[in-house]
């Protein structure tokens, strides 16, 4: 079965999941970083505002334990890591994932954000080329809002990208554990220069100029351009990021090119459900066994459901398919698929259990099984605890 047939059906079972949503859904809610909101990005339970002075509070940790079927292990054989996954990386052991802190003045007009933290989230988004005076940020910025300029704002400094259908904070996604795309399709975070203005009650735009994909100090001397924009209903949000530049170390010879766009529906009533689809490719993709101008592509598409039961238990079926046509991204020439099925129970204002079941495949034996063995699946059960204080959004 060829790719488009692969997501045609994909779309057609979250079509079918997703028709009863337009009588029902929840509101959503947006990391408080992001320029745009992150289209699904479900709404947590709200909590006080901490703030002394005119700086705001917030902050968050999370962490699990998991349980992988086939058990990998590294060569000393103790527990060693769920494969394709970036967050919730640990397998057989508990872990944590996060713990951030962030202080954040809403630009009047001058503002900043500030994101501070470790865990294997933080590890995850930084390369070995990062700075190790940032391995422990994930934002830093600051905000400028001219009072006359009609809406716009200007971001510099290093900030989460506008690209996906999730965000790095466990608490502002549907599921625990991240999907294929936000893994392999995009980027983490830019450094550089963000841009948002108000082109009517319903449209936002923006353009961004960045160093690149997940680089504080740039890999050549070129740079990358980021175009996004948000349409937002009372019963939908459809959002579209691209981005485009020289992405090869040492050199502006070919560019990397990124689509991404996201559709969240959010009828009336208990259920809010979101389409995601990324297109990427590298031109002069340069390994061992490709010729120079050789060109590297993926592609994806994800659905879930999210369905609130009551104001305590909500569950979220999700599945996916993403396309690694050159192993550019997974490091494997391959076609994963995942379904995940994430139960959440509020335990307090501000303290979340889930509890989810994630299947992963793949057309090749790419998976870690014991120590050395490979299989073309894997599946995990997870637990997971997380809890957030901050300002009322």
């Amino acid at each position: 079965m060829t790719f488009l047939k692969r997501c045609a059906a994909l779309i057609a079972l979250s079509s079918w999941a997703i028709a009863p949503a337009f009588s029902q859904a929840t509101s959503t809610d947006t990391a408080p970083a992001q320029t745009t909101p992150p289209p699904a990005a479900a709404a947590p339970p709200a909590a006080p505002t901490w703030s002394i002075g005119p700086i705001d509070f917030s902050g968050t940790v999370d962490g699990y334990v998991n349980y992988n079927v086939n058990q990998p292990q590294t060569a000393s054989g103790s527990p060693g890591n769920n494969t394709y996954r970036n967050f919730d990386v640990k397998a057989d052991q508990f872990a944590l994932n996060l713990a951030k802190v962030t202080l954040n003045h809403d630009p009047d007009p001058v503002g900043v954000h500030f994101d501070f933290g470790f865990g294997e989230a933080l590890d995850t988004i930084h390369s070995a080329a990062d700075p190790k005076a940032f391995q422990y940020i994930e934002q830093a910025f600051i905000s400028l809002k001219p009072p006359k300029a009609k809406g716009l704002e200007a971001d510099f400094g290093m900030f989460v990208t506008s690209a996906g259908a999730e965000v790095i904070e466990s608490k502002d996604n549907w599921n625990y554990s991240r999907s294929l795309l936000f893994a392999w399709a995009i980027p983490y975070y830019h450094f550089g220069l963000r841009t948002s203005i108000p082109l009517s009650k319903t449209v936002t735009g923006g353009v961004q100029v960045v160093n690149g994909w997940n680089d504080i100090e740039d890999n050549n001397s070129g740079k990358t351009i980021g175009v996004t924009g948000v349409w937002t209903k009372p019963k939908f949000t459809l959002s579209g990021n691209y981005y485009t530049g020289p992405e090869n170390t040492g050199t502006n010879k070919g560019f990397r090119n990124l689509i991404d766009t996201t559709l969240l529906l959010t009828p009336p009533g208990k259920i809010n459900a979101y389409l995601n689809y990324d297109y990427g490719q590298n031109k002069n993709y340069n390994v061992t066994g490709f010729a120079d101008g050789s060109s590297a592509h993926w592609q994806g598409v994800a659905g879930a459901v999210h369905i609130q039961a009551n104001s305590k238990i909500a569950i979220t079926p999700r599945a996916e398919i993403f396309d690694d046509n050159r192993g550019f991204s997974t490091g494997v020439a391959q076609t994963l698929k995942e379904f995940t099925f994430t139960g959440e129970y509020k335990m307090l204002e501000g303290v979340l259990f889930r509890a989810e079941y994630r299947g992963d495949f793949s057309d090749q034996p790419s998976f870690l099984k014991k120590i050395s063995g490979t299989e073309k699946s894997q599946h995990t059960l997870e637990f997971a605890f997380v809890g957030f204080f901050g300002p009322k959004r």
